[in-house]
């Protein structure tokens, strides 16, 4: 173990603060920082869908439920979803048409379909943070039968909320077999 004198200790938590207090006016996020904290307040911002199934599969697997993984046609919907409610600046399930209606015109079968929407939160981690923490929204996170998710994030540079976000969580609906 290795002891620093506290005014070595001191001078040095101080070089670091002025380091960081530095990079406060830098809108670009330093090198190495997790994607689910990178800000999708940006037109050339790209959202790690990879990352966003991680973190959500880590959520149900605390809670006892299976993981989900990302299902292409549920990316799409998401998109389409979030991008009407930036295109409208509106917070609104049936911003581009009725959720039941999307899945049911969609090519995914489903036998169980939830959608989480959001607006103003800049990171999937804030995102995620605020679907946690509204119960309906969390139900949705920890519904038992979905296996599947899309989700996406449209930036709306003349809204008050800059982003705006939908996550498609659903299962499959299995064949019969007879």
């Amino acid at each position: 173990m290795i002891r620093l004198p506290a005014a070595a200790l001191g001078c040095g938590l101080l070089m670091a603060a002025a380091a960081l207090g530095g990079c406060a006016g830098d809108n670009n996020p330093p090198a190495g920082l997790p994607s689910f904290y990178q800000s999708l307040a940006s037109a050339d911002a790209k959202l790690d869908a990879n990352a966003a199934a991680a973190m959500i599969s880590g959520y149900r697997t605390n809670n006892g439920l299976g993981p989900v993984v990302i299902d292409p046609e549920l990316m799409r919907l998401a998109a389409e979803q979030a991008r009407a409610m930036a295109a409208r600046d509106k917070l609104d399930h049936d911003a581009w048409r009725p959720f039941a209606e999307r899945i049911r015109q969609s090519h995914f079968d489903a036998s169980v379909a939830v959608e989480n929407i959001g607006a103003g939160y800049h990171t999937l981690a804030e995102a995620f943070s605020g679907w946690r923490d509204s119960p309906p929204h969390r139900a949705n996170m920890l519904n038992r039968a979905v296996t599947k998710m899309g989700i996406a994030a449209a930036y709306a540079p003349q809204s008050k909320y800059k982003v705006f976000w939908s996550l498609i969580l659903a299962s499959p609906d299995e064949p019969h077999q007879g």
